[in-house]
C-alpha cells in the first residue's frame, strides 16, 4: 500500500484485473481552460478513453491525498476553483500533501502518481519543455526530467508551441527519452502538425508502440517516452498565424514580468484571446485525439 495514495474503486478494480488504464492530468482542468469548458472537456476525455476500451484515471491531489480516479464532483470542483487550485509538480507534492491542500497535477506530478499507482500510459495535451530564452532564464520544465526517470509513456501533441522545440528535443535526446511519432516523421507543435523538427522514429500502429514500450521497460531502461500524436488535420491552426500569436503573448508576459510556473497558463490564455478562441478549440480536439490513442496503446500493452 502506497502512503497518501487513494485509487478510486473503478481504477483499483481495473488494475487488479489487469484491464487497460489511462492516466489523465488535472492542470488542464484548473489552469488550461475556463469553466465550464474545462469540466466538459475533462468528462468528454474520460468518455473517449472508455469508448476505446480503457478505464480513465484522472489524477490530482485532493485534501492532501494523491488521487488516481476522480469523481465527477471532484472534477467539477477543480474546474470551478480554476487557478485558485495550486499547480503541483514534483517539488510541490510533499508540501501540498503535508498541508492537506488541493493540487492540480502537471505532467511531471501526474507521471509520479500514475507510476505509484501502477499506470504506465498517460494522455495529455502537450508536454512542457525548454522555454524560449532559456539560455538566460534557465526555465526548463520538470516534465523533461520526469520523462527521463519515471516509467510512464506520455501521449501528447508534441510540446507546447510556446516553447523552444529544438532545445526541448535536444534535452530529451541527452536524457535518453525516445520521441516516437505516431504516423508522422515530424514532431508536432501542439496547435499545428508541423514544427520543422523530426521525431526519432515514426511508428505506424498502437500495437507497435506498445511493443516498444514493453521492451524498453523489460530491458530495465528507466524513464518514459514521448508519443507524439499530431492534432488531426481538420483542427490544426496555421503555423504562421500561431507563431505571430505566440510572439504577441510572449511580449505581453515579458512586459508584465510573468515567470516560472505562471508563464504557461498566462501564455495559453493570452493566445486564446488573440486567436478569438480558436486555440482553445484546437487544444480540446488534440486532447481528445491523444486520449483515443493512449487507450489503444494501453490495451495492447496489457496483453504484450
Amino acid at each position: 500500500m502506497i502512503p497518501y495514495l487513494d485509487l478510486s474503486p473503478e481504477v483499483s478494480s481495473a488494475l487488479r484485473s489487469k484491464q487497460p488504464v489511462v492516466a489523465l492530468e488535472s492542470t488542464i482542468i484548473s489552469h488550461g481552460m475556463p469553466y465550464p469548458r474545462n469540466v466538459e472537456t475533462a468528462l468528454q476525455v474520460e468518455a473517449i478513453v472508455r469508448k476505446n476500451g480503457a478505464i480513465p484515471a484522472t489524477i490530482a491531489v485532493i485534501n492532501g491525498r494523491m488521487k488516481a480516479g476522480l469523481s465527477k464532483q471532484e472534477i467539477t470542483n477543480l474546474g470551478k476553483l480554476g487557478t485558485a487550485v495550486l499547480k503541483v509538480s514534483r517539488r510541490d507534492l510533499p508540501v501540498v500533501i503535508a498541508q492537506g491542500q488541493n493540487g492540480a497535477t502537471t505532467v511531471a506530478a501526474t507521471m509520479i502518481i500514475a507510476d505509484l499507482a501502477g499506470i504506465s500510459i498517460f494522455a495529455t495535451g502537450g508536454i512542457g519543455g525548454v522555454h524560449r530564452g532559456a539560455s538566460e532564464s534557465m526555465d526548463v520544465s520538470a516534465d523533461l526530467q520526469e520523462l527521463a526517470r519515471t516509467n510512464v509513456a506520455v501521449v501528447c501533441a508534441g510540446a507546447k508551441s510556446i516553447l523552444d522545440l529544438g532545445l526541448t528535443l535536444e534535452y530529451l535526446e541527452t536524457q535518453g527519452v525516445p520521441v516516437l511519432g505516431y504516423q508522422t516523421t515530424e514532431f508536432p507543435a501542439f496547435y499545428t502538425r508541423n514544427s520543422g523538427f523530426n521525431v526519432d522514429q515514426s511508428i505506424d500502429s498502437a500495437e507497435e508502440l506498445a511493443d516498444i514500450l514493453s521492451i524498453k521497460w523489460q530491458l530495465g531502461l528507466k524513464g518514459g517516452a514521448v508519443i507524439a500524436n499530431p492534432i488531426p488535420q481538420e483542427f490544426q491552426l496555421e503555423y504562421a498565424v500561431m507563431e505571430q500569436a505566440i510572439q504577441q503573448a510572449l511580449a505581453k508576459a515579458e512586459k508584465k514580468n510573468i515567470k516560472g510556473k505562471e508563464i504557461t497558463p498566462f501564455l495559453l490564455a493570452s493566445i486564446e484571446q488573440i486567436t478569438g478562441g480558436k486555440s482553445l478549440d484546437a487544444n480540446v480536439e488534440l486532447v481528445f485525439n491523444n486520449a483515443k490513442l493512449a487507450a489503444q496503446i494501453a490495451e495492447y500493452l496489457r496483453v504484450s
